[in-house]
């Protein structure tokens, strides 16, 4: 399961998807003296249907000035730009309309195309986002997602009746979120964060609205002033202190039951913390085209980019300035890509040589294809195996933008029905499985909520399937290696020796020759722990089939 940062990932999703909710808002956008934007747009349609004018001069004068009004947005200036993006971005997202992150290469086209989403939802436009604006968006939208089941235990606390916050609209519930994570996470100036987030409640819902806004904000700001904020205490039986800790630290219950039993309560409190924080990234210099790490430090300080070495040479890693890297065309030009260390391990799992045939299972969107492309010199070939089209064709496309289009090739399928081709056996098999992603949740704000239980169920069968296919794909003596970003032991040993199992012809052969000590488990795997090695959370295992 690659990577949780692609910039060729589509944030903006067909126009369709927002249709509900702005019916949702429309009359509560339209002023009492003015026509809604919707009444507005078919008025001006209308004016197409009267009869032609005497004079076909003056026709075409209101033609044209007809197309022009139509094409002035309606701007609201006092609303504060990166709050009407967040708000309705926060919406989107929970309707599964869009993706947590902002940040990309598109710059400006993409602040456009997220005022575009703005004036068809709340009915009105704000001024263009800059730079500092799309931070904040990016900053707000993610920590709220993250804080989302703390920021509403606090709401609802508040609100005079619980049936108050059970009903509460959409949008309402998303600007609260705003106003209550800026106060409480970003120690924003209260008095601007009150009278902001009011403001967009009058204009994009109701008078009403905002008045809600207003007295439950200051509410929240004596409490917090006088530190007697409605928190649970931690106490009770073991069920009863992981719903406190799953509302402190803004985590679903069964994870933190979960790691609690798994890994103890410190060490579960330590996970949560790491994966509210803000994440770290990891850039990998393009080798293949002649650049060193060196390179990469150099443009980074010229970008006033803060960073740290990675222990693995290739990467390097930072916390802020991702924005400034990617407007800066580093990536375009294919001098780095985005991939985290906990990756770059598993390809050291890996260990690629140049003139071996390698097989990437469920590759895209490829980032683990391309460093072990690198890897080969221009000698061997690695094949991208995945079910998703579209993410193949970026695949290709960053091939061709790293030098490397002659070394990977892609092939469209379903694993469980992919034969290998010509049946020709691969050299090395990497099978970087579908997961929970467990390990990735600080940079997945939004993946926390959207997993579940069963699920894990689910994915252990889907893994064990993806195996055993991967599998008939490695010819004899050749290597097998097995991995995720999750942090469960389910998905990982435990599918390794359910494997073993079915597999006699296999064997775990040990990495501590591939990768520094620290990283290997007692059975000789790769683990990577967000807390102790502040990267993303993976997992590898290599196995060889016995000639």
């Amino acid at each position: 399961m690659e990577g949780v940062f692609s910039l060729s990932v589509s944030f903006f999703p067909p126009r369709s998807n927002l249709s509900k909710s702005r019916s949702h808002f429309i009359s509560a956008v339209s002023s009492p003296h003015e026509p809604s934007s919707t009444s507005r747009r078919f008025n001006k349609r209308s004016s197409y249907s009267k009869p032609p004018s005497e004079s076909n001069e003056r026709n075409q004068f209101q033609r044209r000035s007809s197309l022009m009004r139509k094409r002035i947005p309606n701007i609201n200036r006092e609303i504060s730009p990166h709050r009407a993006v967040a708000a309705v971005r926060l919406l989107r997202i929970e309707q599964g309309g869009a993706f947590a992150g902002l940040l990309n290469d598109k710059g400006k086209h993409s602040a456009m195309n997220e005022m575009d989403y703005v004036e068809r939802t709340l009915g009105f436009g704000t001024r263009s986002l800059e730079d500092r604006d799309i931070r904040l968006v990016t900053e707000i939208v993610g920590g709220s997602i993250r804080w989302k089941r703390y920021l509403d235990h606090l709401i609802n606390s508040l609100c005079y009746d619980e049936r108050v916050f059970r009903d509460m609209e959409p949008l309402l519930l998303q600007i609260l979120r705003i106003g209550f994570y800026e106060i409480l996470k970003l120690e924003m100036p209260c008095y601007a964060v009150v009278d902001e987030n009011v403001k967009l409640a009058k204009v994009a819902l109701r008078i009403g609205a905002g008045n809600m806004v207003n007295g439950l904000l200051r509410k929240l700001i004596l409490l917090k002033e006088s530190d007697k904020l409605p928190l649970p205490k931690i106490e009770g039986d073991d069920r009863a202190k992981a719903r406190a800790l799953a509302i402190i630290h803004s985590h679903p219950v069964w994870m933190v039951r979960r790691w609690i039993r798994n890994f103890g309560d410190e060490e579960a409190i330590k996970l949560m913390i790491w994966n509210n924080s803000d994440p770290l990234f990891g850039l990998r210099v393009n080798t293949w085209k002649g650049y060193k790490r060196e390179d990469l430090v150099r443009q980074l300080e010229i970008l006033k980019v803060d960073y740290e070495l990675s222990v693995l040479n290739d990467f390097v890693r930072i916390r802020t300035g991702m924005q400034a890297v990617l407007q800066a065309g580093l990536l375009k030009k294919g001098m780095c890509s985005v991939q985290d260390e906990s990756a770059g391990f598993v390809v050291n799992v890996v260990d690629p040589k140049p003139g071996e045939t390698i097989t990437d299972c469920c590759a895209a969107p490829g980032g683990k294809s391309l460093y072990m492309a690198s890897l080969l010199k221009g000698k061997g070939k690695v094949w991208a195996v995945d079910v998703n089209e579209g993410r193949l064709r970026m695949l290709r496309e960053a091939a061709k933008r790293y030098g490397l289009g002659g070394v990977i090739e892609t092939v469209h399928s379903d694993l469980r029905s992919y034969q290998g081709g010509s049946g020709v056996k691969s050299d090395k098999v990497l099978l970087d499985a579908p997961c929970s992603g467990l390990g990735v949740l600080s940079k997945r704000a939004d993946l926390r909520w959207n997993r579940g239980l069963e699920d894990l169920e689910e994915l252990t069968k889907l893994q064990d399937e993806l195996l055993d296919s991967a599998s008939l794909m490695v010819k004899p003596g050749g290597v097998l290696v097995y991995s995720t970003c999750s942090i469960d032991s389910e998905e990982n040993e435990g599918r390794i020796l359910s494997f073993l199992e079915r597999n006699p012809e296999f064997a775990i052969e040990h990495v501590d020759n591939l990768i520094p000590s620290e990283f290997v488990t007692e059975k000789g795997f790769y683990s990577s722990n967000p807390v102790n090695h502040c990267m993303d959370g993976a997992f590898a295992a290599r196995l060889v089939r016995k000639e």
